[in-house]
């Protein structure tokens, strides 16, 4: 019996989501081990991947002020003895942890009870936890690791389907993420008038804070843009697309790499360790992705790049960037601990 842990937000819990999907697939129901806060509860409390989901009142350590930080530790490693007990009970052999502080309690339980544990890394830089844990994990899984077994992310077959030769600029579309991005937010409207003038059609994932007032702008500027809060697959919405502008979170830059759709980068400027810089780097360096950070970007510096950038280049470098199967390939390998 396996223990899936870790979340906090959409890209780890998606990692967790895949990984589940695959059990489920060789008719093993894994157990969820997350955190009252963040996205957990939402994304899984009632999820039929799971036999169980137990959710902790864990809490992150960084940005806390000292005391804070002694308060959330004291409370990891009072969590942790109570999920060491939940792992015994449970009869748990394996634990797989996708990283965030919803992964503190039942990584460092494993450790505690000799249970054997692999981690995923979704970003370029590895985080804090992770790093910790990673002295004692069978196998790190990493995208960026050219010393991981899978380099392949985790990414829904979905995706992959999308793929397609995409050579001229016909459909864009600006993607904030399920929470919005403001910035892009607002790089999008004010670009909109340019782009419906030359007739490329809008596609505007607005999260749900600016959802209605960004769906008013374009309805009194006559934009018939495809306007939404959040959907779910997004992939539905991304089958006629050209060109994207995205943040570059792993979940969205693999899934969007997966689609060979050609995107534009731009980084949050906020994100630990400045990872999602790091992440867009690395197909960046491979010219299969354009990068642009926050403070460099505009609406005129968007429409010069649409103007120049070279579609079918883009969409020709995304070509076996990323294999179907990643989340296949890390359930075998995590299985064949049973049999070494």
């Amino acid at each position: 019996m396996i223990a899936i842990t870790g979340g906090g937000t959409g890209g780890h819990l998606s990692v967790a989501k895949a990984i589940a999907k695959e059990y489920n697939k060789i008719g093993i129901k894994p157990l969820y081990i997350g955190s009252t806060n963040g996205q957990d509860k939402s994304w899984f409390e009632n999820s039929p991947l799971f036999y169980k989901t137990i959710f902790l009142p864990s809490y992150g350590v960084v940005n806390q002020g000292f005391l804070g930080k002694i308060k959330s530790l004291a409370n990891i490693i009072k969590l942790s003895f109570r999920t060491k007990k939940i792992l015994k009970d449970e009869g748990i052999k394996k634990v797989f942890s996708v990283g965030g502080y919803s992964s503190a309690a039942a990584s460092f339980a494993a450790i505690l009870s000799s249970i054997p544990i692999f981690i995923h890394e979704q970003n370029a830089c590895m985080g804090r936890l992770n790093k910790i844990i990673s002295f004692f994990a069978k196998e790190i899984f990493s995208s960026y690791d050219n010393n991981s077994k899978v380099k392949d992310y985790p990414v829904s077959d979905e995706w992959f389907k999308l793929q397609k030769k995409r050579d001229k600029l016909k459909t864009v579309a600006f993607l904030g993420g399920s929470q919005g991005a403001k910035f892009i937010n607002n790089l999008a409207l004010d670009a909109a008038s340019w782009l419906n003038e030359n007739g490329i059609k809008i596609i505007h994932q607005t999260g749900k804070s600016e959802y209605k007032k960004i769906k008013e702008y374009y309805k009194k500027s006559g934009i018939d843009a495809d306007v939404f809060d959040f959907y779910s697959p997004l992939c539905d919405k991304l089958e006629n697309v050209d060109f994207a502008l995205s943040r570059s979170g792993a979940g969205s830059m693999w899934e969007l790499a997966a689609a060979k759709i050609p995107t534009l980068f731009i980084p949050y400027p906020h994100a630990a360790k400045n990872h999602q810089y790091f992440n867009a780097k690395v197909l960046e360096s491979k010219n299969a992705a354009i990068l642009i950070k926050q403070n460099d970007m505009s609406a005129k510096v968007l429409i010069s790049i649409l103007c120049d950038a070279d579609i079918a280049a883009l969409n020709g470098a995304l070509d076996g960037m990323i294999e179907p199967n990643g989340a296949k390939k890390i359930v075998e390998i995590i299985e064949s601990y049973d049999r070494s």
